[in-house]
């Protein structure tokens, strides 16, 4: 953007970051909804941009849920991502660095980590899937994007309750909620400040529908008919002419 406004503004869209929180409320299967919400963070390595990282899961099934999505976490195998394993490293030494320092925060912060938090073997960048619980809205790691395998699972009671924490936040690029409740789906679809919100499923991308972010998530969308728009220029032409 900063480049365009230097040169010749050519119009740019942009897909950032997110900090994207999942609801999953007492009405749903257990064991897939924490499987849901396991791929929803941990896919590619937890480097994905609108990943699942906030996991709000309703009280009345909170130790269930947490006991379940550590299990869950710790079968993960990690290894060389061209073999037969669930995780490979993470992108770069950077990236590596970031998300350990993140981790290190959630612990001094008060988190209770339950599982991973540590560098995997001794060669390459590879992380342990990292779950913490009890995780509080102020820390920095239910506020900033970690881009890795670390999930933060936080306790809710109402819907409006959850939906002011989702909202919580300088990102708003995608959301999701796990319920049989179709009113309570469209009441949080409607009320959450999100590009793209999934309803009893996750990172679902087609190439028809529209893709993009709110707040600090970006600006335009990509794919669907709305995708074309940053490629076209609209004219106007305004015609006045006697009459015979």
């Amino acid at each position: 953007m900063e480049a365009a406004a230097k040169s010749n503004l050519k119009r740019v869209s942009l897909e950032l970051g997110g900090k994207s929180p999942i609801v999953v409320f007492p009405d749903v299967d257990l064991d897939k909804a924490v499987a849901t919400c396991h791929a929803a963070v941990f896919a590619n390595m937890g480097q994905c941009c609108c990943a699942g990282t906030r996991t709000f899961v309703h009280e009345s099934i909170y130790d269930k849920f947490v006991e379940k999505a550590t299990e869950l976490a710790r079968k993960r195998k990690l290894g060389d991502p061209f073999g037969e394993v669930d995780q490979g490293p993470q992108v770069s030494e950077l990236q590596f660095n970031r998300i350990m320092a993140l981790i290190e925060a959630g612990k001094k912060e008060g988190a209770d980590l339950k599982t991973g938090g540590m560098k995997h073997g001794t060669e390459g960048y590879f992380i342990e899937p990292t779950v913490f619980v009890d995780v509080q809205d102020n820390m920095r790691i239910a506020k900033e994007e970690i881009f890795g395998p670390v999930q933060q699972i936080m306790k809710f009671s109402t819907m409006e309750e959850v939906i002011k924490r989702a909202n919580d936040t300088h990102y708003g690029l995608a959301a999701g909620i796990l319920t049989n409740d179709i009113n309570r789906a469209l009441t949080f679809s409607q009320a959450v400040n999100a590009g793209s919100v999934w309803v009893n499923c996750f990172l679902h991308v087609t190439s028809q529908a529209p893709f993009g972010g709110f707040k600090q998530s970006g600006i335009g969308r990509e794919m669907g008919e709305e995708g074309i728009h940053s490629y076209v220029e609209v004219k106007t032409v305004t015609i006045s002419m006697a009459k015979f």
